[in-house]
Formats: C-alpha cells, structure tokens, sequence
C-alpha cells in the first residue's frame, strides 16, 4: 500500500441556498439576520403532517443548454447537485482541461434520497397495481446515488464515483471522501459535494419523531438552534459542490487555491438509530484533528450541526465543548436556512471556507439565550466577530450515530 500523502486543496467551489445561489449576496444575508424559511402552504394537504416549515430554493433556473435530454435522468435534488458541480468546474477552471474526462478525476457526493417525486410513481405501482408512469428513467432519478451518477454522466467523468447517502452527513462525507481519494494517491481531482431537494416526505420523517419546528405562523423566528425556546428542526434544500485537487498539480496550472482540506474523520456512535452520543462526538472531531496534524487550540472557528433539537443541541454542546471549551468562534447556519440533510454539509463546508477567506464569521440566526442544559460555546454576537485564526472545523451529525468533522484552512 503506498503510504505516502499529499496535499488536498480546493480549487473551485459553488452553492445552491435558501439565501441565494452566490456567496456575496448570501455573505450579506447572514449578516443582516435574514432567513431563508418560509410557510409551505402545499403542504396544508398532507394529513397529521404537523409542521409546514422549508427553506426552498426560490431562484433556480437552469441554462438553455440542460435540454430535455440533459434532464432526463434528473429529478431536481440531481439538477441542483449538477449545475452546481457545473459551475465549480468553471470556477476551477477545467471546464476544458483532459484531467477532467482523462481518469484522474472522479467525483463523491451525497444526498438523502433521490427525487421524492419518482419514487412516488413506483408506489403508485404498487398501490394501483399498474406500472403507469414508470418509464427507463424512474430509477434513476429515485436512488440514492442519483447526484453522484448524474455529475460523472455530465462531465463524462471516468475516474472512481463515491456515492455517499447518509442522511445529514451525506455531503461532508462526500467531502472527505474525496479528500482521502487524493490525499493516498488514487485521483489527482475529485467533484465532491451533496445536494437535497425539499419534500414533504422528509420533513415528515422528522415530524414522527416529534422533532420539527411547529412555528407555522412566524417561520422567520424558528429553528433556533441551542436556544432555550427551540422546538425542533426545519428542513431545507441546496446544493454545493468543492472541487478538490492535489496541491502541486494545482500548482503547476496556476490554479486559484481557495482552502486547504487538512484533515477529515468520520465515525459511528454504534448505540442508537437517532439518539446522538456525546462521546463519539467527541471523538470524531479528534481524530479529524489527529489527521491534520493540529492541536485544538489551532482551530478559531468551528460551523457545528445544530439542528434545534434539544436532544441534538445538548449532545453536540457537550461533546464540542470537551474538545474546545469556549474559546474558538461558534455558528451554525441553520437558523438561517434551515437542515439542508444531505446538502448540509457541503453547503457548510463552502460557507465556512467563505467566512474563513473573509475573515469574519456571522451569528446563529434566532440564538437569543442558551439552553442551560447545553455546554457554554464561543456564541458570536449578533453583530458577527472577527477571525484570529486561519484554520475552522466543520462539524455533522447523522441519523444511524454516523459523525463527520473537516478541517479546514483558508486560501493565505
């Protein structure tokens, strides 16, 4: 096995947000306290479904040049994950470069589920008993590695596909995959992301368990993450994607080098489906920091999860707070935009390069006072707060105990 390691950095990057499709206009969203979420009314439909809470993509047009053909094996969670993938290609500027189809790049990304809506024929099938309205593309867009096929069917990638689907660490895995694919020698770029569209069958996941927000009249005050007042999750949609590519082939094109992926870890709590443990918590952010070669005190921002969740909350509290006490800056951005599942921790992961290569770090939206039962963090005020450090963490956690934690290192 060759044991030799390699620089990973980011030469591209794009997101798809409940806030907006380009950093600047999302940067000055976050800081000026704006949400993303918003009242589902289609939703008033659906029986017993107790929250009408998203943060939906409102501006997503695609170009003239993702025709009928282009799309016919996309449902929308594919669509974002491929323009997005599509545009991080062009900020990297490989649109035209052999490394993209030569088989040196490969692609890793994630998202919960494929398309709601083309599951919904298959059960209709079995319902009805009549295969009406299944057709050669159905499947596609269904399953679960639907963004990852899509992107490598668009690029005409012929590198390794690392499909990646589970649940809110969908995207970060994807990332870290891909890391680890360069970081051992195996792909000189990697297309690495995840992406989610928003359904009503995924926030009803959530509200059996009696973990949604209910705020249905004032969806701008809700989630709250690590609030004493919060009541529950609120689930999103987007897409982001990082390009990845070793260091010195980046080099020697003269390619923009955005961050650096220092370290990744990814573990599982072994013990419960839903019920998160503060230890493995811990533990995984350890160990990404053992992989980057970086003592705790290195890290001055960590993006944590931060459902909303009460249970949630105080578990990831706990078992940040052992790692780092109170001292680096601490966000989450789903008070603005929502649980993006499966896109969450890619969309993270961008924002958090962004607000690393800025240098200033925005608040969690609708975080007025701690839950006393959550470990004291370093909350940022209202205002936002400068960054000291060059170096962040971003941190997820999924359903099935499955943990994830990046480090990541700003452009300078």
């Amino acid at each position: 096995m060759n044991t030799d390691t390699r620089r990973v950095v980011v030469t591209g990057m794009a997101g798809i947000s409940p806030l907006g499709n380009e950093w600047p206009s999302m940067r000055d969203a976050l800081f000026a306290g704006h949400s993303g979420i918003q009242k589902i009314e289609e939703w008033d439909r659906y029986a017993g479904l107790n929250t009408r809470l998203g943060g939906r993509v409102n501006e997503l047009t695609l170009p003239s040049h993702f025709n009928r053909k282009t799309k016919r094996t996309m449902g929308r969670v594919a669509q974002m994950a491929t323009l997005s993938a599509e545009r991080a290609v062009m900020d990297a500027g490989i649109q035209d470069d052999p490394v993209l189809t030569n088989g040196q790049t490969g692609v890793a990304y994630g998202s919960s589920t494929g398309s709601p809506d083309a599951a919904m024929d298959f059960a209709r099938m079995l319902i009805e008993d009549n295969v009406e309205g299944v057709n050669a593309t159905t499947y596609i867009r269904m399953m679960s590695h639907t963004t990852a096929v899509n992107i490598a069917l668009y690029f005409g990638l012929t590198g390794r596909v690392v499909p990646t689907s589970s649940a809110c660490t969908s995207g970060s895995q994807g990332i870290g995959y891909a890391y680890e694919a360069i970081k051992y020698g195996q792909q000189t770029l990697m297309i690495a992301g995840g992406a989610e569209e928003l359904s009503a069958t995924e926030a009803a996941v959530f509200d059996t368990l009696y973990a949604t927000s209910v705020r249905n009249n004032a969806p701008k005050t809700t989630p709250r993450p690590f609030d004493a007042d919060h009541d529950g999750l609120v689930i999103g949609e987007g897409a982001a994607t990082l390009i990845l590519e070793e260091h010195s082939h980046a080099v020697a094109r003269g390619a923009p080098i955005l961050a650096e992926i220092k370290g990744f870890a990814t573990n599982c709590d072994g013990a419960h489906v839903t019920q998160p443990n503060p230890d493995t918590m811990a533990a995984v952010m350890r160990a990404a920091l053992d992989d980057a070669q970086l003592h705790a005190d290195a890290i001055g921002y960590v993006n944590g999860h931060g459902t909303a969740t009460p249970t949630g909350d105080v578990a990831e509290s706990h078992a940040t707070h052992a790692i780092f006490g109170k001292k680096p800056a601490y966000a989450t951005l789903k008070g603005h935009i929502g649980h993006t599942l499966g896109a969450c921790g890619a969309l993270e992961a961008w924002a958090t390069i962004n607000i690393l290569n800025d240098g200033r770090a925005p608040p969690t939206l609708n975080l007025d006072a701690p839950d006393p039962d959550c470990s004291e963090l370093g909350w940022i005020d209202p205002a936002g707060c400068q960054l000291s450090t060059p170096i962040a963490l971003s941190t997820n956690f999924a359903f099935g105990g499955i943990n994830t934690a990046l480090v990541l290192a700003h452009s300078g």
